[in-house]
This record gives structure tokens, C-alpha cells and sequence, in this order.
């Protein structure tokens, strides 16, 4: 097989997969049947999944979101630390608003936030 044409093809690698994950360790050798249908097969999965089940970049509500939830922060406690009133991020939040560029900055440097993702414009 060069290529996962299907989803029932897609499934099957997923099933011989899990079934060669416990044949394979570290200490495998290279030339290890189990090891070598293990790496061509995880390669077409890998090729199927990203024809088929493409990563999104996500969105600025999103990641902000993510952020205010891994550092348990409120909205008021980022209005404080971008310089915007609570009112503005609850309109970045729901997508209402998009940042300046100045505030668009201080989210990057303070949140440890990929430009890219700041400012929309994909990855």
C-alpha cells in the first residue's frame, strides 16, 4: 500500500498500529519487521490525517481562553496586564473586536502568544 484511499483502510492501520505498539521498545532494531511496518504505517496514517483532519490554526478567542485558564486569570486580571478595560477583552473573547497593533503586541509578549495568531493571519 502507498496510500490510504478510505476510511476503512484508514482504521485498519490504526487497528495494526496498536496491535505493533507493543512489539516495538527503544532497544528495537532497525530492522525489526514489526518495527518497519510500524514506521510505513504510521507514515500513511500520518499523510491521511492531515489530507483529511487538518489542524486549524486556532483563533485569538480561543488561545486567549486557553491562556486565562492555564494562568486562572479573570477578565479584569488581562485587562490589567494588556492596558484595555474588561469590556474590550470581553469583546476579543466572543470575536466582537480585534486588537490594535499596540495591544495586539502587548498579548503576544505578556501571554506568550504566537504573532501570527494575534494578528489572524494563519501560521
Amino acid at each position: 500500500m502507498t496510500k490510504i484511499e478510505n476510511e476503512i483502510q484508514y482504521k485498519a492501520s490504526m487497528e495494526r498500529i496498536e496491535e505493533l505498539l507493543p512489539l516495538v521498545t527503544d532497544d528495537t532494531p532497525l530492522t525489526d519487521k514489526n518495527l518497519v511496518e510500524l514506521e510505513l504505517l504510521s507514515n500513511l496514517v500520518a499523510d491521511y490525517d492531515e489530507a483529511h483532519y487538518p489542524i486549524k490554526t486556532p483563533s485569538l478567542s480561543e488561545v486567549l481562553k486557553l491562556k486565562m485558564y492555564e494562568k486562572d486569570m479573570t477578565q479584569t486580571m488581562l485587562s490589567e496586564i494588556i492596558g484595555v478595560s474588561p469590556s474590550r477583552i470581553s469583546e476579543y473573547l466572543t470575536g466582537k473586536s480585534e486588537p490594535t497593533l499596540k495591544v495586539a503586541r502587548m498579548i503576544s509578549v505578556k501571554l506568550d502568544i504566537s504573532p501570527s495568531i494575534v494578528l489572524g493571519v494563519g501560521a
